[in-house]
């Protein structure tokens, strides 16, 4: 099974989660900036924060470039201060394409990232066996 995780990160937290993920699942997680998403996979987390209520240019461009026939399924996540604006608006842009979307999604205060470890890596586990389960 081909999962990849890719995440958007001006500070550090996302990245931060996004590894922690990446470790619940054995994957290494890589930043978005310049990457062709010509490639496939079964499974792809994504995640990204707002950046003053906003989701990303370069996480929205990214997403917008996300295939139908190139992604099977999409976890999200994102970091904030309090907004889930990004999750609703890749949800958004994903499902508009057809794109499979699970109503999961792990939401990380951007206070609590350090402590956030556990709730991550259990958060990428129980995606993947959901996954097994819709496949």
């Amino acid at each position: 099974m081909d999962i990849k995780i890719r995440y958007y990160s001006k500070t550090g937290n996302t990245k931060q989660v996004a590894e922690y993920i990446g470790l619940g699942l054995d994957i290494e997680a890589k930043e978005i900036n310049d990457e062709d998403f010509s490639t496939s996979c079964d499974l792809l987390f994504l995640g990204g924060a707002p950046y003053a209520n906003i989701m990303s240019a370069k996480l929205r461009e990214y997403a917008e470039k996300i295939k139908k026939e190139n992604v099977k399924a999409v976890a999200l996540f994102t970091t904030s201060n309090w907004s889930r604006r990004t999750v609703k608006a890749l949800r958004k842009i994903l499902t508009e394409k057809g794109i499979f979307v699970f109503d999961d999604f792990l939401y990380v205060h951007m206070l609590k990232i350090k402590s956030s470890k556990e709730k991550s890596i259990n958060f990428a586990q129980n995606i993947l066996e959901k996954y097994k389960n819709i496949k």
